[in-house]
């Protein structure tokens, strides 16, 4: 009950275009309400032509161990969130938070629900395409790694 709790209170929701984190809402928010949200970052580097702000050890978000927000420097918009949480949550806990798995056959439920997904080196993944969420499954296959926010377009 504690970890569920906790994941609520980590990963705040409301159905919209994308799901919010902590008030960062992927292809909504801009750069600036980044460093005015959570101070100057721990890093800023550029990877692949987008800026990704860093917040990791003495700057880690509460309840983190590291979040980085990738951002498109044209727009200055929040493309992307990758967030490691800081204490063990299991995949019980973020079923009961966004959702069960999708029925194999037949129509999907009007809630949210994920689909299992295996990354190109073999990394199990829960993709909620409806929530622009995918969350990555430490090698147990039982604890998360990561949460990763983004638009629902990119999703898909």
């Amino acid at each position: 009950m504690k970890t569920i709790a906790l994941v609520a209170v980590l990963l705040a929701s409301a159905p919209a275009v994308a799901k919010p984190w902590q008030g960062i809402e992927p292809g909504q928010s801009k750069k600036e309400q980044i460093t005015q949200k959570f101070g100057e970052p721990s890093r800023v580097v550029t990877v692949e032509g987008k800026e990704i702000i860093a917040y990791f050890d003495q700057k880690a978000i509460k309840g983190t161990k590291q979040v980085q927000f990738k951002v498109d420097p044209g727009t200055q918009l929040v493309e992307r969130i990758d967030v490691f949480p800081g204490p063990v949550i299991d995949k019980e806990s973020v079923e009961s938070t966004y959702g069960p798995a999708c029925p194999t056959s037949g129509k999907a439920p009007p809630s949210p629900c994920y689909v299992k997904k295996l990354t190109d080196d073999f990394r199990t993944y829960m993709l909620y395409t409806r929530l622009g969420l995918a969350v990555f499954l430490n090698e147990d296959g039982k604890t998360v790694h990561s949460f990763i926010f983004t638009t629902q377009q990119a999703a898909k």
